[in-house]
This record gives C-alpha cells, sequence and structure tokens, in this order.
C-alpha cells in the first residue's frame, strides 16, 4: 500500500495530524506492530463512537414512536 492511501484513508478516518504523522512514520520505519496497535486503537474509538450515535438514534425512534402513539390516542379520544 502506498503511504499517499495510507495518508488520505487516515485522514478520512478522523486521525488528526499528530496520530497521521507518527503512523505515516511507523509505516516508513516498519514498525508494524505499533502501527497496528495504534490502528486498533482508533477503530475502537469510533466503535465506541458508533454506539453512542447508536443509542442516540435508538433514543430518537423511542421519542418518535411515542409521540406517534401519543397523536393516534389523541385522534381516537377526540
Amino acid at each position: 500500500m502506498d503511504t499517499e492511501k495510507i495518508l488520505e484513508n487516515l485522514s478520512d478516518m478522523g486521525c488528526d495530524d499528530k496520530q497521521i504523522c507518527f503512523m505515516k512514520k511507523m509505516y516508513e520505519e516498519g514498525d508494524t506492530d505499533i502501527l497496528l496497535r495504534d490502528l486498533w486503537k482508533c477503530r475502537c474509538h469510533l466503535m465506541d463512537e458508533l454506539h453512542e450515535s447508536q443509542k442516540k438514534v435508538d433514543n430518537m425512534d423511542f421519542l418518535i414512536r411515542q409521540i406517534q402513539k401519543e397523536k393516534k390516542f389523541r385522534r381516537i379520544i377526540k
């Protein structure tokens, strides 16, 4: 994999400049153990963000369903 493609992927993943420079250095020096460790850390962080976002979406869905039920109930009463 070429260095430019790696840098582009790291940027797309939301890595900051410091992380990108460090990982680029590790890649160029062939220190794949540290590079892979840091990539896994970034992946875990992204998964945590994904799960937090999913919780927010789930809460939004719940609220939408509750309001829809309330709206339907109000129509029945009228």
